[in-house]
C-alpha cells in the first residue's frame, strides 16, 4: 500500500510540474509561396511565423538563378512577419529564399525556399504602316473661280477708292 501511494504521489507531483511540450517557431506562411510559378516580378518576400520576431538579428536574402543577390538588403519586422524588398527580376528561373529568423527564448528559425519567375513571353508587335492621305479627286474648277472673282472684287474696290481719294485731294 505505501507503494502504491508513494507512486501516485510522484505521478501527481510530475502531472502538476508543468513540464509541457517544447515549442518551436515554425513558418505559417510565405509570400510568394515556396514552389509557386509567377508570371509577375513580386516587389518584395514575406515570411510569416508562428512566434513574433526580433527586431533585430533577422536576415533574409534573395537570390537569382545565377547566384546573384536580388534583394534590396531592407528587411522590415512587424510581430509575425519578415519582408525584404526586391529589385526589379529580370531573368527567368528559380529563386533561392534564405533566411535566419530570430524569435525571443527560442532557437533560430534556419532555412530556404524556392520560387520560379518567368518572365512573360515578349509579343512582337507590328509596327503600324502610315497611311498616306487620300489625294482630292475632282474638279477644283469651283473654288478657283471663286477666289478670282474675290480678288478682282478686290482690284475693283481698291481703284474706287484710290479715285475717291485723288477727287478729295483736289478739292482741297
Amino acid at each position: 500500500m505505501k507503494k502504491l501511494m508513494r507512486v501516485a504521489a510522484i505521478a501527481t507531483l510530475i502531472s502538476l510540474s508543468g513540464v509541457g511540450a517544447a515549442s518551436a517557431n515554425t513558418i505559417i506562411s510565405t509570400t510568394p509561396s515556396a514552389g509557386q510559378s509567377l508570371e509577375a516580378a513580386p516587389s518584395a518576400v514575406t515570411i510569416t511565423t508562428e512566434l513574433p520576431l526580433l527586431d533585430t538579428g533577422n536576415e533574409v536574402t534573395v537570390t537569382d538563378p545565377s547566384g546573384i543577390r536580388v534583394d534590396d538588403g531592407t528587411l522590415t519586422v512587424a510581430d509575425n512577419s519578415a519582408v525584404v524588398g526586391l529589385k526589379n527580376l529580370i531573368r527567368s528561373g528559380i529563386y533561392t529564399v534564405t533566411y535566419n529568423l530570430l524569435a525571443e527564448n527560442d532557437v533560430p528559425l534556419t532555412g530556404t525556399f524556392v520560387f520560379n519567375f518567368a518572365e512573360p513571353q515578349v509579343v512582337a508587335t507590328v509596327a503600324p504602316e502610315p497611311t498616306q492621305a487620300p489625294t482630292p479627286s475632282g474638279n477644283n474648277a469651283g473654288t478657283t473661280i471663286f477666289v478670282l472673282g474675290l480678288l478682282l472684287a478686290a482690284l475693283v474696290v481698291t481703284v474706287a477708292l484710290a479715285r475717291y481719294a485723288r477727287k478729295l485731294y483736289s478739292e482741297r
